[in-house]
């Protein structure tokens, strides 16, 4: 399923491909809504994949805005 969100931060549409059906993202999108913890409802996605669905940012732009100077 591909799934389109806004980088709160740039404004930046982004696209992510995430393993489930859009069934299964509605069923868990619910969950989570209702106050299932995001890691139980979307228990088939890993972190950055979650973390797209509720922030909307990529985890490049996650390393970037974090990335250490040396």
């Amino acid at each position: 399923m591909r799934l389109k969100r806004t980088n709160p931060f740039t404004g930046e549409v982004n696209f992510m491909e995430l393993p489930i059906t859009p069934e299964q993202y509605e069923e868990a999108y619910i969950k989570w809504r209702n106050g299932m913890y995001i890691q139980d409802a979307f228990h088939l996605l890993n972190a950055d994949e979650r973390e797209f669905i509720k922030t909307g940012i990529t985890p490049d732009y996650w390393n970037k805005m974090f990335e250490s100077e040396e």
